[in-house]
């Protein structure tokens, strides 16, 4: 698919990330819309950003873990633009706790992880899906994890969560066909991002141990890489890892 003047909304358009798809979609031809939680000035950064490369931008504030606000936001985006072509659900929480630590893994952690990494994406695909569906050709890239594939990461709840969004995806991908493709990007450990940070030190340190390239992953790659699910015409149900060589070996 052609993503000139395709509209994009990128769920958790700020960060090293959010930034970084949002760029590589407007490089690609698209007009791209963000959701942000609080970060308004980085919000503005990456709308700048969208403008430069001589594409329009949008941003709305969005809580996803307001199950109510979802549908509101969607449709703001769409109307700001008159139509929406792809979601990116990269919108996500992390906290770090050890594994063997469950009384620390409460309820209510448990419950915003859900609610932020599985709830929110799923909630903004229900959403978006009759506006895809409409442009002939809708896309989703969800944004999982490796820590979806093995059990590692910040903790249960999060590699869990992400577990759950790999599963969606090839669900939806069933639910959305044939006009959605649906397809997953899991990445690493990428160096510089707010997920990164709240790891703790030996949790990075192994990952980079692990890796047969000995270094963490890119941004860019995994920003191109959803550049690439959404101009494929015949892949969905597929989740990609980037994580420099860590899961496969």
């Amino acid at each position: 698919m052609d993503l000139k003047d395709r509209v994009a909304l990128v769920a958790g358009g700020t960060g090293l990330l959010g930034t970084a798809i949002a760029r590589a979609l407007a490089g690609a031809g698209a007009h791209v819309g963000i959701t942000y939680l609080e970060r308004r000035d980085a919000a503005r950064e990456t709308c700048a950003a969208v403008e430069t490369l001589g594409r329009r931008a949008w941003s709305g504030a969005l809580d996803q873990t307001d199950a109510d606000a979802i549908p509101g936001a969607v449709e703001a985006a769409a109307k700001h633009f008159g139509r929406l072509d792809v979601l990116v659900n990269n919108a996500g929480w992390n906290i770090s706790i050890p594994y063997p630590d469950l009384e620390a893994l409460d309820a209510a952690v448990w419950d915003r992880l859900f609610s932020t990494n599985l709830r929110g994406p799923y909630l903004l695909c229900r959403a978006a899906a009759p506006r895809l569906k409409a442009s002939g050709a809708g896309r989703i890239v969800n944004i999982a994890s490796v820590a979806g594939l093995n059990p590692g990461g910040s903790s249960i709840a999060y590699a869990t969560s992400k577990a759950g969004l790999i599963h969606l995806t090839r669900c939806l991908a069933v639910a959305l066909a044939p006009e959605v493709s649906v397809n997953c990007v899991a990445p690493g450990l990428m160096d510089g991002t707010r997920m990164t940070s709240r790891l703790r030190p030996e949790v990075v340190q192994g990952a980079l141990q692990r890796a047969v390239l000995h270094r963490a992953a890119s941004v860019e790659d995994v920003a191109a890489q959803v550049v690439a699910f959404c101009r494929s015409d015949s892949v969905t149900g597929q989740v990609l890892n980037i994580d420099a060589g860590v899961f496969f070996h």
